[in-house]
């Protein structure tokens, strides 16, 4: 099992993850949307190594801190392949540019639904959740589940971006994700609602499901 930490990062307020093995000390930063300092200082005082840097998805307020921790890190991007595609598309940059946040540069390492990713001594699960991006995924161990703009607390994300649908999110959520285990804990990529939830929770009084 891994375990995870959660750091709130960003002008926008993106839900950070460090997720590591506690045996390897090898951590996965999941999502670092900015105050990358301080990214690095909470794995530093936790003595982890951070291998991977893993994005939900490639909206700049989840990305903008990427490259910066890549080079202070050496680890390898990961991302899924649909949005690493979709991203590269110049009219989908040009337009995301607006946000004056940066993009991530290329991933090392592409996922589709199914995959693994590898961290220390655990995985996780890669469970593709088009419709907040084409390339949207979760990311679950376990009974913990990170749901970036997939799945909020009593919220869901958005779909009036480029490349988003509102029909491919409400399935992603139903055919994936609300078939979990009820006591399966939800990690959002922002804390709208909350900072943490249920699967069981978002099944009974999600307003938007």
């Amino acid at each position: 099992m891994l375990d995870f930490l959660q750091v709130t990062v960003g002008v926008m307020g993106v839900c950070c993850y460090i997720v590591f093995c506690p045996n390897t000390k090898k951590a996965a930063v999941v999502d670092p949307g900015g105050d990358v300092d301080r990214i690095l200082e909470v794995a530093k005082d936790n003595g982890l190594e951070i291998v991977k840097i893993i994005a939900t998805h490639a909206h700049p307020d989840h990305v903008c801190g990427v490259r910066e921790l890549k080079e202070a890190t050496g680890a390898e991007i990961v991302i899924h392949a649909a949005d690493e595609e979709f991203f590269s598309r110049d009219e989908v940059s040009s337009y995301f540019s607006m946000l004056g946040l940066e993009a991530s540069p290329p991933a090392d390492i592409t996922v589709e639904e199914g995959d693994s990713i590898r961290v220390g001594e655990g995985d996780l699960q890669v469970i593709h959740t088009p419709g907040h991006t084409p390339g949207g995924m979760c990311l679950l161990n376990g009974k913990n589940l990170i749901t970036g703009d997939t799945l909020f607390v009593g919220g869901l994300g958005r779909t009036d971006f480029p490349g988003g649908s509102h029909r491919e999110l409400l399935d992603s959520i139903h055919q994936k994700l609300l078939v979990l285990p009820e006591d399966t804990v939800v990690w959002p990529g922002h804390g709208y609602g909350g900072s943490r939830s249920t699967i069981g929770e978002e099944k009974r009084s999600n307003p938007f499901l």
